[in-house]
This record gives structure tokens, C-alpha cells and sequence, in this order.
């Protein structure tokens, strides 16, 4: 974990309320894994006072090295607002990487990729690992839901891995009109996936993991929650512990990216 000043390399719109930026960073990240995020100082002003969380959505690498990471968000609120305002050439306060990653258990050949909205935003660096460790481009199934077309993300990115991509939105604007877990529980019960990555929704997880264990898949999801330090300091991101009783996870430090056999989502306190 480093404290450090990035510049701005790009920060570019990429739909409707959608923003990419690029970050570059002297160090701390060579070893950065898909599932961590970074704490981001806004403003050196106390408004906002506190950092925000974002996933991290890749690497940027230079000549075989990385130089920096990509930041992919959404505009929601006031801290969101003035990050998609600064430009080229800016500096921004960066605490990380911070958090647990994305595991691939040995053996595992067949996997899907759930995620709706800007859960989305770590899944791009994830495949492409996945890839790199050898799973084969036709086992793993990409499923992206969103409430319209607009808030369907990096499809192309996805299609140029060659993977295949399924897609859902709540109104029709684009693919089926339906939930992303409905074609997510008919592809595995017609053939059941070894492992399911998922991000998104308090709701969709809680979603996928019931799919999860009616059809005992193995299952890692990654959770939105409001974060105030990343350290563990403040305790405001507990997640109710499954496999000890009475005990609390945090999701700074033992998640972001959980196992489902060890966590309740019940009481979570999501993200916004």
C-alpha cells in the first residue's frame, strides 16, 4: 500500500454519466491484483472530507511495465461530480491498492462473470487474468446487466477477448429484458459453471449466491459497500461473518472480494 500524488493521463467520458481516468503512478502497484481498489482524495479541501473507494478496472502498462491504473465510475454524487472535472496534467491523492483479490482455485477450467452496472468496473481486469492463466476463452461466459443500454459497459472490450457476451437490461433497450440472473440460473442448470465471480447490486448478489448454492457452485463476489478510511480504522464497512458466529468481516481489509461460504449480506451497509 502507497500514498502517493498520480497524474491524470486521461478523463474521458464513455456514455451517460460514465467516466474513465487514467492515473498515473510512481509506485506500489506492480504487484496489483483484479478485485483491489484505491481510497481517492477528491479535493485538498474538507469537501468532501473523506476519500472514496473505486475498484480498480485495469493496469496501464507501458513496455511490458505498469505505469498506473484505470479508474472506471460513475457520476452519483458530489465527489464524483468534481473527479470527472479534473484534466489532463491534474494531481490526485492516491491510497492503495487496498484489498483482497479475485482467487482462482486449481483446477477450475469453467467460470462465469456476473455483474450489473458499475460493478462491472473490475470484471475487464479480471478476465483478462483469468485468460492469462490459461482458462479457455470458451469456458468462460460473460453476463452484464444494467437498467438500460446506457449502463451496459465495456461489452466491447469483453467481445474482443473473444468471450461471449450476455446481456440484460430492465427496460429492453438492450439484449433481454429481464434480471442478469435469469439467463445467469439457466445457463448453470443446464451446465453448471465450476466458479462465479460476481459485483454488482446488493441485490443481484444476493441473487447469485442463491443460484450458488442451489447448484453448489463455488462463488466469489466482490461488494459495494460505503468505506470511510480503506484501513480498518473507522469500522463503518462490517459484513456479518457466516463461518464464525457472532463476528464481523471488513470489508477494506478482508474483502472487498469475499467467498460467499464466509459472509451474511443481510445487514450490509451498501454502497451509493
Amino acid at each position: 500500500m502507497v500514498q502517493q500524488k498520480a497524474q491524470v493521463l486521461w478523463n474521458q467520458t464513455v456514455g451517460a454519466d460514465y467516466y474513465r481516468i487514467g492515473l498515473r503512478c510512481r509506485a506500489g502497484f506492480v504487484r496489483v491484483k483484479p478485485g483491489q481498489f484505491v481510497m481517492l482524495r477528491i479535493t485538498e479541501g474538507i469537501d468532501p472530507l473523506l476519500r472514496r473507494p473505486f475498484s480498480i478496472h485495469r493496469p496501464i502498462i507501458t513496455d511490458g511495465r505498469i505505469q498506473g491504473i484505470e479508474i472506471l465510475y460513475k457520476l452519483v454524487g458530489k465527489g464524483t461530480r468534481l473527479l470527472s472535472e479534473m484534466k489532463r496534467g491534474d494531481h490526485i491523492d492516491v491510497l492503495g491498492p487496498l484489498g483482497s483479490a479475485f482467487l482462482l482455485p486449481e483446477q477450475v477450467q469453467r467460470v462465469f462473470i456476473v455483474a450489473g452496472g458499475i460493478g462491472i468496473a473490475p470484471m475487464v481486469f479480471l478476465a483478462t487474468h483469468l485468460l492469462e492463466r490459461g482458462i479457455d476463452p470458451d469456458n468462460l461466459k460473460v453476463y452484464l446487466g444494467g437498467r438500460t443500454k446506457d449502463d451496459l459497459l465495456c461489452v466491447g472490450e469483453f467481445e474482443d477477448m473473444k468471450l461471449t457476451v450476455h446481456t440484460t437490461t430492465d427496460d429492453g433497450s438492450a439484449g433481454d429484458q429481464c434480471l442478469v440472473t435469469l439467463p445467469v440460473e439457466t445457463a448453470a442448470a443446464d451446465r453448471r459453471p465450476e466458479l462465479i465471480y460476481s459485483c454488482g447490486p446488493l441485490e443481484m448478489l444476493k441473487c447469485v449466491i442463491g443460484i450458488a448454492e442451489v447448484y453448489s457452485i463455488e462463488c466469489q463476489v466482490s461488494i459495494e459497500t460505503r468505506m470511510a478510511c480503506g484501513m480498518g480504522a473507522c469500522l463503518g464497512c462490517a459484513v456479518a461473518a457466516r463461518d464464525i458466529p457472532n463476528q464481523y468481516y471488513h470489508a477494506c481489509l478482508d474483502g472487498p472480494v469475499f467467498d460467499i461460504r464466509t459472509i451474511c449480506l443481510e445487514d450490509i451497509n451498501a454502497g451509493g
